[in-house]
């Protein structure tokens, strides 16, 4: 699947009577690699859950592609800094975790495309951080989303790692074409990968 376009209208959350997002008015076109960056608590990571349907916003509304998000979307993939790889299974099973049919060729498709064709038989626990971050973009790909999420995925791998990763985002982002909102506190990072920032501020969008 191609990219889909994500559009939020008038987008508010608060959690008791705290406001985290006030008022957001956003339009992601399809196939854009976004990235969003603030303080630690501004909401990012609230934001995403909004858009991937994990949580509903108090008040406004959000649409991927032409559809209003009021569940999880079977489209969007969402990829966490914890990859949640489930120990007692071998890579190859991790990837194909939903088991459709002919999962085991098109999750073997989904390492090779990470660079990690060779690795399918190992557990989690002998990969390195990298290695576990490739196998869970891997997992996120496999069902060719037209949207992928990614809440600070990188942040916790060290300086080269975190670069080789970013290589690798851009080139299956290129390849695939799929809509990317990258959360993150990384000023650097979110320059080098996204063409196109968002600074989150007090609930609302202080700079595009």
């Amino acid at each position: 699947m191609r990219g889909q376009d994500i559009r939020l209208d008038r987008l508010s959350k608060s959690f008791g009577d705290r406001s985290v997002l006030s008022d957001l008015d956003l339009v992601i076109p399809a196939g854009q690699l976004l990235a969003i960056v603030g303080r630690s608590g501004c909401g990012k990571s609230t934001l995403l859950r909004l858009i991937a349907g994990l949580d509903r916003p108090t008040s406004g509304t959000i649409a991927i592609g032409d559809a209003e998000v009021q569940s999880l979307q079977p489209n969007v993939r969402l990829l966490f800094q914890d990859a949640r790889l489930l120990p007692w299974h071998r890579v190859l099973s991790n990837v194909g975790i939903a088991r459709t049919k002919g999962w085991q060729e098109t999750a073997a498709a989904a390492l090779a495309d990470v660079g990690l064709a060779d690795r399918w038989n190992d557990w989690p626990a002998v990969l390195s951080g990298g290695q576990v971050q490739r196998v869970a973009l891997a997992r996120a790909l496999v069902s060719r989303p037209g949207v992928l999420l990614l809440d600070e995925p990188f942040g916790a791998l060290d300086a080269l790692t975190r670069m080789e990763m970013h290589r690798l985002l851009e080139r299956i982002w290129r390849e695939h074409g799929f809509t990317t909102v990258l959360i993150t506190h990384d000023v650097a990072e979110a320059v080098a990968l996204a063409d196109r920032v968002l600074v989150i501020r007090d609930g609302g969008i202080t700079l595009d």
